[in-house]
């Protein structure tokens, strides 16, 4: 049915190069002239709190996975109803800007922008339109900052942005595709996750029996004294976690103490794969680091494992990350003595008997985060050395097949959400005539989103931590 879609018979220039030409009966008009800015506050502070990210737009903090720096009272913040855009200004330049959906509250230091008129906009086609690349790339030209971490979109810049504006009866037609589309696009990115999950559960299973039964198929057992953990193989120690590791919390650090340069400060977006990265962080004073934080430093060979929002990543630490702080939220984990090989360690870190302890520690507290003390109560089954070392090799045989499966089918969803970002922008700016299809689509009640049942790594969670500390500084 794609394959259908054909450009516009009739078009015209937009004068703007950065758009092209658009539809001879499509607009173009600075947002000043459609929007004007809202700056309503709240009295009790007790509307529902909002969240504005550049993956889902504005959605309830509710629904959102954080954790992190919330404020004691939302008392003053802005609010904002149906039909508001609302421009997260700190990331603004990421896009992290949509209309809401609901009548609730965001953070002061946001934007709120209200349409003058009922007839000029469908919210679900300008939320399509606003987080386009196009206009992400606008969003930059008009912010101001020094580096890209700390470009703002302020109210008059964001105000003399142009904005598309095709006859409203189009726009419902574009909706009306766009969602069809996503519902469809979603089906098939849960079909790939499926697969995804299916392959996880192979390899866990590999590295559990491994890491728990060892490789001799032969091997004898005894009890443990653990009710929990039972028999172990003869020949392995079952000792307490913190006598055979090291571990520390990263320090709390708030936004204010953020720089645009100087020691990194690692966060969680930054242990996506077996290296950790830079991904995300931000940076420090050398000299405050050097006073307050400097034994917090990461070193080479170091492991660091989550313990805040995606619980349970770990990755090792390499030259890139040496001397950086590990962020509150991050773990970091080294060896006490020579006979731990710190991959079996990763290893047992993702097995059952390890997850279930922490688990059973969390459960009824509502919150996915653990910490030092948790990490305290833990206890281990160790095998020799020798024998950690070739349980790592067979592991990393055993599951060499399934990793380069895995990551075809990520580079198949990475694609997906490819296609259909650029078919987003061609639609909504008028580049394909999406409407003889659309008239005959059926209405979708429930909308799937993508951005909801795609898998949402690193910079999505930055936005939202970036939320909080906003709040907090």
């Amino acid at each position: 049915m794609i394959d259908g879609l054909r450009p516009y018979a009739k078009m015209k220039p937009s004068d703007l190069p950065w758009l092209g030409d658009l539809p001879v009966n499509w607009e173009v008009h600075r947002a000043k002239y459609s929007f004007r800015e809202i700056d309503d506050r709240s009295e009790q502070g007790d509307e529902e709190l909002l969240s504005v990210s550049h993956k889902t737009g504005v959605t309830p903090r509710s629904q959102k996975n954080i954790t992190m720096f919330m404020a004691e009272s939302y008392q003053g913040h802005k609010v904002c109803r149906p039909g508001d855009v609302i421009v997260n200004t700190m990331w603004a330049w990421m896009a992290a800007i949509g209309v809401s959906g609901h009548v609730g509250i965001v953070s002061p230091a946001y934007g709120i922008y209200r349409p003058r008129s009922t007839n000029l906009f469908e919210p679900r086609y300008l939320d399509y339109l606003l987080r386009t690349e196009a206009y992400r790339a606008e969003y930059v030209r008009s912010s101001r900052g020094i580096t890209t971490s700390r470009l703002r979109l302020y109210p008059p810049d964001f105000l003399n942005i142009p904005f598309v504006q095709p006859p409203l009866d189009e726009q419902r037609l574009i909706v009306r595709f766009l969602d069809w589309h996503g519902a469809q696009t979603a089906k098939l990115i849960c079909a790939k996750k499926k697969i995804i999950a299916l392959l996880n559960e192979q390899k866990q299973a590999i590295i559990h029996r491994a890491v728990t039964r060892g490789l001799d198929p032969n091997v004898r057992f005894k009890p443990s004294g653990i009710p929990w953990l039972g028999d172990v193989p003869v020949g392995w120690e079952v000792v307490p976690f913190k006598r055979r590791i090291g571990f520390q919390e990263g320090p709390g650090i708030m936004a204010v103490d953020f720089r645009d340069e100087g020691i990194p400060l690692l966060r969680i977006s930054g242990l996506h794969s077996d290296e950790a990265t830079l991904d995300g962080c931000n940076f420090l004073d050398p000299d405050k680091v050097a006073k307050h934080w400097s034994h917090f430093a990461i070193r080479t060979g170091d492991y660091l494992l989550s313990s805040s929002a995606s619980t349970g990543k770990i990755c090792q630490a390499g030259d890139l990350v040496e001397g950086a702080i590990a962020y509150t939220g991050i773990i970091r984990l080294w060896p006490l003595d020579g006979d731990l090989f710190m991959p079996f360690l990763k290893y047992l870190i993702q097995a059952p008997a390890f997850q279930g302890q922490l688990d059973a520690m969390k459960s009824g507290v509502g919150i996915e985060h653990f910490g030092p003390t948790h990490l305290k109560q833990i206890v281990i089954c160790l095998p020799t050395g020798p024998e950690q070392q070739a349980i790592v090799r067979y592991i990393e045989k055993a599951t060499s097949g399934l990793a380069a499966s895995r990551i075809a089918v990520d580079r198949e969803i990475a694609l997906i959400q490819e296609f259909r970002a650029r078919l987003i922008a061609d639609v909504v700016t008028g580049k394909l005539d999406v409407g003889p299809l659309a008239a005959n689509l059926p209405e979708i009640t429930e909308i799937e989103s993508i951005d909801e049942v795609a898998e949402d790594h690193g910079l999505g969670e930055a936005v939202d931590d970036a939320e909080n500390e906003e709040v907090a500084a």
